[in-house]
């Protein structure tokens, strides 16, 4: 009652005192084009923040004070349009469509183009596009939808961080990483799991992919010049979401789903394979020479005890170590909400999140909580307030498999005999096992490595209107990680056993701050449009760490060092680096015909030493928009038509610090003494790696934009590698850090989508996308005798005229028929075969690791509310070898005895004339299992990434819940996967250095889930 008191109180005040009263302004909006109702539209009064967004059906009503007589109405893609309201109290709207509103803006990071003013390689993914991915680290979902972006699982594992490459690899030793930029800002995308041992952590996995609203992908020097040396491996923009004037506007989505391994790999020996492997072994080895055959393999096993018994105790019940250590229909899910809104002063966005992500690998998940808001505030006409801030809690339970840890459930899976339980016949687990190999079953429940990451994003910034076209920016943005690994083992099985039990934890801050101030000016006179940029950036990096070790843990349930009694050990960190650049951009067109820019960034880096610090970076392009031209004026066909071209020079810094220095190390001991030695050669010459790249492409659109896409040609030649180069060893040090070498980068990429059926109720989209990709070593390092420095490692090798991470190995020839032997080339130039492993030289033997080709296929149907897309990807033209094939295919002790083999191995030679790839298994050791390309296969693959099925229900079902917008769904993920090579049998996504690993494969999952707007 005491609301009405006061209202009536107003009221009779408005009218005694001539205050003006509110009147009642209603009316519906619809499109010229069609007449269909807008909903969403922005009603604003003149001069006021009254505001108000037009419902589902197009209807708005306002309040509107008698002084303001001017109605404003503005919806993206069409155009702004003033009503004075006059005596009218009610309105029926119809808004045009505005070209020049509906050509795409592409979000450059420092700058923002239309889409015809581009002069480089650019592609731009919208946020619709990669939500409910259930990724828990959004670069993933770019998978297949940028032509020259080849992304790559390190692992499957929740969380992890994934390899990225632009237009190939750049750099022989350098980081290959190519830059991210949130909001405008350069961030930092480390691996923050604190170990090279256990599952990584990519701070991208504090990124809920609901938050954004697009990526753009810079590749060409043109796009990527802005951001100087850091550029240099191509740039990937991120753009959170932000608030529009009006009603506020809710969204909230729900997925719920499960995931299994995409692949499953080898399969390992079961325990009468092995057994039968074993004694055809023994035979092999021991049959002429003691008198016995295959079947009397077993009695002299048994008499002389060959094999310690281990097969001999076995109950023939197999130990399934495969199941045992998988996580089946591990369960995945994802809630989000969602905010926003404004008036005609400020806007904002706001959100929370969650994510529960489990392993497919018993013992292990991921977790993550995110909070998000975006407000933006006119504090008067000429000044503007914004600010992001971003905050992520992230959990990982990890685990040891980044080698050949016994500690890690994937080598269990390959390593561990058949003829051993997970559990004992009580159903307790089984620790007491005849072999090295660890019951993962026991230290994935028992033992732990848990990584929690906290971070905090805020990216805030006032911006001012100096005079009509020229603004001030300035900006801070701060990125602060807090990550922790926290590691156990207990005493009763597993690798902290012998100590009593051990614990670790290493805690790391990682501050990353930029500050920017920038000038901005446009003008436009007579149809030449200028526009300036410059703006001076700093950036600075601090990390520190602290770590703990200890053991011997005096009771149960006892995990962290402070109750370790022996055996204590501590160290701690600090490095820093900083980044400052001088920027100027330089944009001009001519009736949206002629397009051309110029940027020029001088930027210095802490990582060299003084004097050559900063080098100068920069780029040239330009584009010719033909259809604008009036010869093309009556081919209707054509509603776009651009020519560009760009060049430009970038660099590349991202190697470790004080890489320039000769350095002493302090972490010896000399008799119980601290002790002083040299730590690094070092090397004052050092400076910024670079690379020119000319970019050649052709943009188009015909037929009412039913066929679009573009075609582009590249050539990146990098050069002044920082490239570690071997040092004789009278030196003391193995390597110098030096500016050596080149390296070529060439290709085409080429974008194409159609329309096929482009209805109000029923559409049919196809778009593809190729990327090719030549690389060559030109130059590197010479030898006093002016000879090239080849870098050789394993089963790789680094020589002008090769690939990078080109294969160099012996090649394998087989198995000789008549004894079963293992065979390889004596050398590349003849037939001549040995079966001798080190009398066979290492050769090229073709490829690398590095796919030639990538791609993707996508497809949209949707007919009446239902919709269906299909997303492919596929990558070939190199080579992955398979790694641990030493242990899983050793026709000796590896296979039959110490650990375990794959079920390959049954296919082995057994008799003269048998004509098979497996030698014969032999009770000891041989090389037929050493490195060579007999395990090197063909990495030609393609994958089908997304199958969505989903429905949207129609706007007058809901329309009466006040609702916008519902729609429910349906996705599979990785759900096929083709394989060139028959014999790749473990997942063909490996890491770029082209090596299968004992990791988690990538996932494929079914995921069910609802989207709601209202």
């Amino acid at each position: 009652m005491k609301y009405f008191y006061l209202q009536a109180i107003f009221m009779v005040l408005g009218l005694s005192m001539g205050f003006s009263q509110d009147r009642t302004i209603s009316g519906t909006i619809i499109s010229s084009a069609d007449d269909s109702p807008l909903p969403g539209v922005n009603v604003v009064v003149k001069g006021t923040a009254i505001g108000t967004i037009s419902d589902i059906d197009g209807n708005f009503k306002l309040a509107v004070p008698q002084e303001y007589n001017t109605l404003i109405f503005t919806y993206i893609g069409f155009e702004t349009l003033e009503n004075e309201i006059g005596a009218q109290t009610t309105f029926d709207i119809s808004l045009k469509e505005d070209i020049s509103e509906l050509e795409e803006v592409m979000v450059m990071g420092y700058t923002s183009k239309r889409k015809n003013e581009l002069t480089g390689s650019t592609v731009q993914v919208g946020g619709d596009e990669l939500k409910d991915v259930p990724v828990t680290s959004v670069d993933q979902a770019l998978q297949g939808k940028v032509p020259g972006l080849n992304i790559s699982a390190s692992s499957g594992t929740p969380g992890s961080a994934q390899d990225i490459r632009i237009r190939g690899v750049g750099t022989i030793t350098a980081g290959n990483a190519p830059l991210i930029v949130i909001d405008g800002v350069p961030m930092i995308n480390n691996d923050f799991s604190g170990s090279t041992a256990t599952s990584s952590l990519s701070a991208l996995s504090s990124i809920n992919s609901n938050d954004i609203e697009s990526i753009t992908v810079l590749k060409d020097a043109s796009a990527t010049s802005a951001y100087g040396a850091r550029g240099s491996n191509g740039v990937i923009v991120i753009t959170t979401k932000k608030g529009n004037s009006g009603k506020t506007k809710f969204s909230a989505s729900a997925s719920y789903g499960f995931q299994n391994n995409a692949v499953d790999g080898l399969t390992p020996l079961n325990g009468d394979q092995r057994a039968e492997l074993l004694l055809n072994a023994i035979y092999n080895t021991f049959g002429d020479s003691e008198g016995f055959t295959q079947d009397g393999a077993y009695d002299f096993m048994v008499e002389n005890n060959v094999d310690g018994g281990s097969l001999q105790n076995w109950n023939g019940e197999d130990g399934n170590w495969a199941d045992a250590v998988t996580n089946k229909d591990a369960v995945v899910q994802n809630y989000d909400v969602a905010a926003s809104g404004g008036d005609g002063i400020s806007s904002f966005y706001a959100s929370i999140g969650y994510n529960k992500t489990e392993a497919t690998v018993i013992g292990s998940d991921f977790e993550r909580f995110t909070a998000k808001l975006n407000y933006n505030r006119n504090l008067t006409e000429k000044l503007v307030f914004t600010t992001n801030t971003t905050i992520a809690n992230t959990i990982q339970n990890g685990f040891l498999e980044q080698s050949s840890y016994f500690a890690n459930p994937h080598l269990t899976k390959y390593f561990m005999s058949p003829w051993e339980q997970p559990y004992n016949e009580d159903g307790s687990i089984n620790t007491n096992l005849g072999t090295s190999v660890y019951n993962t079953v026991y230290t994935q429940q028992n033992t732990f490595n848990k990584s929690n990451l906290t971070r905090l994003l805020n990216n805030s910034s006032l911006e001012f209107e100096i005079i009509e076209n020229l603004k001030f920016k300035t900006l801070f943005s701060a990125d602060f990680n807090l990550a922790s690994l926290h590691s156990f083992e207990d005493d009763v099985h597993g690798g902290g056993v012998d100590v009593g039990g051990d614990a670790s934890q290493n805690d790391r801050r990682n501050f990353n701050y930029v500050a920017q101030n920038s000038l901005d000016y446009s003008y436009s006179v007579n149809g030449h449009n200028f526009g300036v940029l410059a703006l001076m950036e700093y950036q600075k990096n601090k990390f520190y760490s602290v770590y703990s070790y200890g053991e011997n843990f005096p009771a149960a349930g006892l995990t962290y060092v402070s109750s370790a009694s022996a055996n204590y050990d501590a160290s701690s960190d600090f490095e820093d680096w900083s980044n400052s650049s001088y920027l100027g951009m330089v944009n001009y067109n001519y009736q949206g015909k002629y397009v051309a820019d110029f940027t020029y960034r001088y930027e210095g880096s802490s990582k060299f030493a003084e004097g050559l610090r900063y080098g100068g970076f920069w780029s040239v392009g330009a584009a010719w928009n033909i259809s604008e031209e009036t010869f093309l004026s009556n081919a209707n066909f054509v509603n776009s038509l651009k020519l560009r071209a760009s060049y430009g020079l970038s660099g590349n810094s991202n190697i470790d610090i004080n890489k320039y220095q000769a350095l002493l190390q302090y972490d010896a001991n000399y008799n119980d003494e601290g002790a002083v030695y040299p730590g690094q050669f070092g090397n004052t010459n050092l400076t910024w790696e670079k690379n020119k790249t000319l970019d050649l492409g052709i943009d188009y659109s015909l037929f009412k934009d039913r066929i679009s896409g573009s075609l582009a040609y590249y050539y990146k030649e990098t050069f002044d590698l920082l490239q570690d180069v071997p040092l004789s060893r009278t030196t003391g040090h193995e390597e110098i850090t030096q500016n050596v070498g080149t390296m070529v980068n060439k290709g085409i990429e080429a974008l194409i989508s159609f329309d096929i059926i482009r209805q109000n109720d029923f559409n049919f989209r196809v778009s593809a996308n190729v990327a090719t990709v030549e690389n060559e070593v030109t130059e590197l390092a010479k030898s006093s005798s002016g000879e090239d420095i080849t870098i050789t490692s394993g089963s790789r090798k680094v020589e002008v005229g090769q690939p990078v991470y080109a294969w160099y190995m012996r090649k394998w020839a087989g198995v000789n028929p008549d004894n079963g032997s293992a065979q390889w080339y004596v050398n590349d130039e003849s037939d001549e075969v040995t079966e001798s492993y080190y009398d066979a030289e290492q050769v090229y033997v073709g490829g690398s690791a590095i796919p030639k080709f990538t791609g993707g296929l996508n497809t949209h149907l949707d007919f009446k509310g239902v919709y269906l897309d299909v997303n492919l990807y596929f990558a070939g033209g190199h080579k992955v070898y398979e790694d641990w094939s030493f242990y899983t295919r050793h026709s000796g002790y590896y296979t039959t005895l110490y650990y375990n083999g794959v079920e390959a191995m049954m296919d082995r030679w057994q008799q003269p004339g048998d004509i098979t790839d497996v030698p014969k298994v032999v009770f000891g050791t041989n090389d037929d299992s050493r490195t060579s390309d007999r395990f090197l296969y063909d990495g030609d693959y393609m994958r089908v990434k997304d199958i969505v099925i989903g429905y949207k229900l129609p706007a007058s079902l809901i329309a009466p819940l006040k609702i916008e917008s519902l729609s429910i769904y349906a996705r599979g993920t990785n759900l096929f996967t083709w394989v060139k090579d028959d014999r790749l049998e473990y997942d063909p996504e490996v890491r770029a250095d082209g090596f299968t690993r004992l990791t988690t494969p990538p996932v494929k999952s079914i995921i069910f889930g609802l989207n709601l707007n209202f």
